[in-house]
Order: C-alpha cells, then structure tokens, then sequence
C-alpha cells in the first residue's frame, strides 16, 4: 500500500514554479512503487526521459553562452558534470523534492527519500512536467535558476582521472589501462560497483562508484594519487 503525497504549495515554492496543471507535478512525484496494479505511465518516468533530454538543451544553451572561448571537449565535460545524476540528486536536495515524492511503503521504509537515484529521476521528471505545463521558456528558467550557480563555480578536473591515467602510462610506454569489475551489490534499480584498473608493473587499485563509469574513475584516481600523480583542475 502507498502513501499518497499530495502536492504542496511549498513544493512550487521551492523549486520556484507555479504549475497550471497540479497533475503533471503530481506525476512527476510518483515513483513507480506507489502504483500498485496501475500503468507505469502514471509514474514519472516518462516525464523523466524528457526532462532528461530539455535538461541536456538546455544546459548545452547556457554553457555556450557563458564560455564563449571553450572548445567543444571543456563544452562536452562541463555539460556531463551538470547533468550527472550525482548533481541532479543535489538540485534535488537542495530544494527538498526527497519529501514530497510519492513511493511505495516498502521503498520508502528502505530509504528511497534519499537514494540518489530516486532523487536525480525525480528532479528530470520536474523539468520535464516544467516543459510540459508552459513550455521550452519556463523549462529553462526553472534549470538558470536550479543549475546557474553550479554553472557558473570553477569546473570540475578537465582532465579527468581515466584520461591523466591513460597520458601517464602512454608516457611510460605502457599500454591503455584496463578496467574490470570486482564486484556489484545493492538492489538492482541502485547498484554499487567496485572497479579494479591494472597496468603492467604496478598493483592494481580499486574504486567504488554508482555506476561503471563512476567506479572506474575512482580507480584511476586512486592509482594516480598512489603514485603521486595530481589531476591539474582546469579553470573555471
């Protein structure tokens, strides 16, 4: 049985949109597990896989905009960083939309308010219920308001941890390094990996991430920082 969450008026408030059609926020808060014998349609994942696409335009439009000397590879890595699910369970977070969304009693009792997953498919979904209830305009003025900040602080390493790695060991005259899978745990719809990175000569090291690619950049960065190798941060 589920605990239906209606929509509140700090809920707008706090994301800073006042919706014509309350059901689109509604169903932009309802995660399939709420939904008991009904049509995974009135879930939000389908307003999630457009919010995820108005999300990426978007983005991609402001990034343009605000780094008018940045090649397209700076472009490419910013615009991944804004719109990782790591960083839109933070725009989640911070406008507290853990508390409104709609779950089932079993995936709300195992913490579903918090699991990152949840809070980055829920706040896709808001764009997209944005999109849908006063079109591309509202869209991108709710993700300026919800991702400019993070926008516009110092970027994240260009060169990120896989990449450094591979330069350094090309430099050695070593090969590419390989990355494999140690292990996979948690519930299938939120997994954990732990990836092992080898090169010939060198102990391989470990990293632990949400996703494969996640955990291979752990590893890498865990290799790098063994062999006292810094990751230089581009400028923001």
């Amino acid at each position: 049985m589920s605990r239906r969450v209606k929509v509140r008026p700090e809920t707008e408030e706090r994301i800073g949109y006042q919706f014509a059609d309350k059901a689109l926020l509604e169903q932009a808060l309802t995660h399939i597990s709420a939904l008991s014998g009904k049509s995974r349609g009135a879930s939000y994942q389908r307003l999630e896989f457009l919010g995820d696409h108005v999300l990426g335009l978007v983005i991609s439009d402001m990034l343009y905009r605000a780094f008018p000397k940045a090649d397209e590879g700076e472009l490419s890595r910013r615009l991944a960083d804004l719109v990782r699910r790591e960083s839109c369970a933070e725009v989640a977070r911070a406008t507290e939309l853990g508390e409104a969304v709609r779950l089932g009693a079993s995936e709300a009792s195992s913490g579903g308010r918090r699991r990152t997953a949840i809070l980055a498919d829920i706040c896709e979904a808001v764009v997209g219920a944005v999109y849908l209830d006063g079109g591309l305009p509202a869209a991108a003025a709710l993700i300026e308001r919800l991702w400019g900040e993070r926008m516009r602080k110092p970027a994240r390493p260009l060169r990120d941890p896989k990449t450094l790695l591979q330069e350094w060991a090309q430099a050695r005259g070593l090969p590419t390094p390989n990355y494999r899978e140690v292990a996979r745990s948690g519930p299938h719809h939120d997994p954990e990996f732990r990836v092992a990175v080898e090169l010939p000569a060198f102990d391989a090291a470990e990293g632990i991430g949400r996703s494969k690619r996640a955990a291979e950049q752990a590893a890498a960065s865990a290799m790098l920082a063994r062999e006292g190798v810094k990751v230089v941060a581009g400028e923001g």
